[in-house]
C-alpha cells in the first residue's frame, strides 16, 4: 500500500490545486474502488472535512436537479466554489447513470467554480451510490464548499442521505400526491429544511399547510429531546421556491447558512462528523468481512447452499450459519 500511496501523491497534489482533469480521474478511481482508490483517499484524507455537505432529496418530479442548479448559481453569486454529486439510477446495459444530471445543469458548463458529477447507484438502495462519500471527500479536498448531494429520488428509502450530509433538504412539490409523503416518518425526521418547490403551481398552499401540521405533531418530541440533551432544537423551516426562475433561492441559501452556523454553535457538527466516520468504517468493515468470508469458502459452495435454500431444504439463516461455520 505504501508504494501505491507514493504513486498517487502527484494526483492528490493536482486535486488539491483544483485541476479539473485530475479531479475527474480521482472520482473515476473512487467510483471503481479497489487499492488505487484506497491509496488516493488515504493521501487526501487530511485535507477533507472542511466543506459543508447539503443533501437534496425528495420524490421524483419535485425538481431536485433544477433546485440544485439554482442553488449552485446563488452560491457562485456569493463567490463560493460548488461541488455537486448527482446520484442517478443505473443503466441495465452500461452500468452508468441513466439520467445524467450534468445534461440538466448546462447553465454551469465551463464554470471552473462548479464541478458536477453524475454517479450510478449500481443497485445500491437508500438513494446514494456506494462510492458517494468517497467522491465527496475528493471534492472536499479540491476546495469545493458547499458540496451538494442529490439523491436518486426513491421516496422513503432516501433516509441514507441524513448520514451523509450536514444539512438535508427534503423537496416537495404540489400536485404530485406528495401530501402523503409529508406524513412518512422517515422522510419527516431526516429534514433540516423543507422545500416546497414549484410553489407557483396550484396546491402549493396545501402542501405547506400539510408540512406545518406534521411539524406541530412532532413539536412535543423535539421538546423532549431538548430536555434530554440541553441543546435547543433547530426550528425546522419551510421554504417556498420556484427553482426554474430562481424565486426563493437566496432565502433558501440563507437558511442553509443559518443551519450550518447552528451546527457549529451547538457542537453538533462535531458529533455528525464522528457519526459519519463511524458509519463509514462500519460499511468498510462489513464489505471487507463479507469479501474475505466468501473468498474462504470452497469453490461452488455458496451456489450449492443457495440451491438447497431454493429447494426449501434449509432456511436462509441456517444456510448462512453453515457457511460461517466453514
Amino acid at each position: 500500500m505504501a508504494g501505491i500511496t507514493v504513486a498517487f501523491t502527484d494526483l492528490a497534489d493536482r486535486v488539491r490545486c483544483g485541476e479539473r482533469r485530475a479531479i475527474a480521474r480521482a472520482l473515476t478511481l473512487v467510483e471503481n474502488g479497489g487499492d488505487d482508490a484506497q491509496a488516493l483517499l488515504a493521501v487526501l484524507h487530511p485535507d477533507t472535512g472542511r466543506a459543508h455537505l447539503v443533501g437534496v432529496t425528495g420524490a421524483p418530479g419535485t425538481g431536485k436537479s433544477t433546485l440544485a442548479n439554482a442553488l449552485a448559481g446563488e452560491y457562485r453569486h456569493r463567490g463560493r466554489q460548488v461541488g455537486i454529486i448527482a446520484v442517478d439510477p443505473t443503466s441495465p446495459y452500461t452500468g452508468g447513470a441513466i439520467l445524467g444530471d450534468r445534461i440538466r445543469m448546462q447553465s454551469h458548463h465551463g464554470d471552473s467554480g462548479v464541478f458536477i458529477r453524475s454517479m450510478a447507484t449500481r443497485g445500491h438502495l437508500g438513494g446514494l451510490a456506494v462510492a458517494t462519500t468517497d467522491a465527496v471527500r475528493v471534492l472536499d479536498a479540491a476546495g469545493f464548499n458547499p458540496i451538494m448531494i442529490e439523491t436518486v429520488g426513491a421516496g422513503q428509502s432516501e433516509v441514507e442521505i441524513a448520514g451523509a450530509a450536514h444539512t438535508t433538504l427534503v423537496v416537495q412539490a404540489p400536485g404530485l400526491g406528495d401530501d402523503i409523503q409529508a406524513i412518512k416518518a422517515g422522510i419527516l425526521e431526516i429534514a433540516d429544511i423543507f422545500v416546497v418547490n414549484k410553489a407557483d403551481m396550484p396546491g402549493a398552499d396545501q402542501a405547506v399547510a400539510a408540512l406545518r401540521a406534521m411539524l406541530m405533531l412532532g413539536a412535543r418530541e423535539r421538546g423532549q429531546r431538548q430536555r434530554e440533551t440541553g441543546i435547543p432544537p433547530w426550528p425546522l423551516p419551510i421554504e417556498e421556491t420556484v427553482a426554474a426562475v430562481g424565486k426563493g433561492i437566496p432565502a433558501l441559501v440563507d437558511k442553509i447558512e443559518e443551519h450550518a452556523a447552528y451546527l457549529e454553535r451547538t457542537g453538533q457538527r462535531v458529533l455528525l462528523e464522528r457519526e459519519r466516520a463511524e458509519s463509514q468504517v462500519r460499511d468498510i468493515l462489513r464489505a471487507w468481512l463479507l469479501r474475505n468470508r466468501l473468498a474462504a469458502l470452497p469453490e461452488g459452495e455458496l451456489g450449492r447452499v443457495a440451491a438447497r435454500v431454493a429447494e426449501r431444504e434449509v432456511d436462509p439463516y441456517t444456510a448462512a450459519e453453515e457457511l460461517l461455520a466453514k
